[in-house]
């Protein structure tokens, strides 16, 4: 049971206050009966809820994917930076949406953002081999003893040495390289410091998938919609969400 006033706001149809409003007007019912208490106790998955002549649709949870832009921090809040929250209506922020993992600052691409835990745990947890993969490019010349580096593991910096991965070359030259890095993990700034393990720097860097979804090429950096029922059902089976 969850209070009418809540459950109306974090749908969008506006304040706690602005839902009184309408309560006193005679325009909310649940179950045919006119609501007199905005702060009434209702369990939306079970009760019918109108605004006028308009039923109300509950949803418990949002998923959006997103196509990050660049300059825009991975995070629900910071004190210099925009952040991938502040790109939201306000009919999905109120939802209170997190990022599933991060993408740095500079990092353009497929972003998951939402509020059902259970899922945001299961795909960022390397136990599910929940790929990530991106598309780079390098300021140098990338050669199979950069893909064995991969598939061995690189060690980082601070020494943590990472999962096996794989490294896809589509063009090489001196001047330059162009590949597709698949992850299982997601360690801070991780495919840059990956590259930095073999002596090269990414110049730039996007993710193109994230498990059985890939990136929805319509989007334009820094838009974002809603998954789709079939691409919902996908992400959970990925990480047997359906099976329990």
């Amino acid at each position: 049971m969850e209070r009418l006033d809540k459950i109306l706001s974090n749908l969008g149809y506006g304040s706690r206050k602005e839902i009184k409003g309408i309560v006193r007007k005679g325009l909310v019912t649940v179950d045919n009966q006119v609501v007199k208490d905005s702060g009434m106790s209702v369990d939306p998955e079970k009760s019918e809820i109108y605004i006028g002549d308009e039923k109300v649709i509950y949803k418990k949870y949002i998923y959006l994917l997103m196509n990050k832009p660049a300059g825009v921090v991975s995070a629900t809040f910071d004190n210099y930076d925009e952040t991938v929250v502040d790109l939201l209506e306000v009919q999905h922020s109120v939802f209170n949406p997190f990022p599933v993992g991060r993408l740095d600052k500079d990092t353009v691409g497929f972003l998951l953002l939402t509020n059902d835990g259970e899922l945001n745990h299961r795909l960022i947890s390397p136990k599910w081999h929940v790929d990530k993969v991106y598309y780079a490019k390098i300021d140098k010349r990338v050669d199979e003893k950069d893909i064995k580096s991969f598939q061995k593991g690189v060690v980082l910096d601070d020494g943590y040495k990472c999962l096996p991965a794989k490294l896809e070359i589509l063009e090489a030259s001196e001047e330059g390289s162009e590949v597709l890095v698949t992850l299982q993990e997601g360690k801070f700034h991780q495919v840059k410091r990956m590259f930095e393990s073999v002596n090269k720097k990414v110049m730039y860097l996007k993710r193109i998938s994230f498990g059985p979804l890939k990136l929805d090429e319509n989007l334009e950096e820094g838009e974002y919609r809603e998954l789709t029922e079939e691409e919902l059902t996908q992400l959970k089976e990925a990480v047997g969400l359906l099976d329990e």
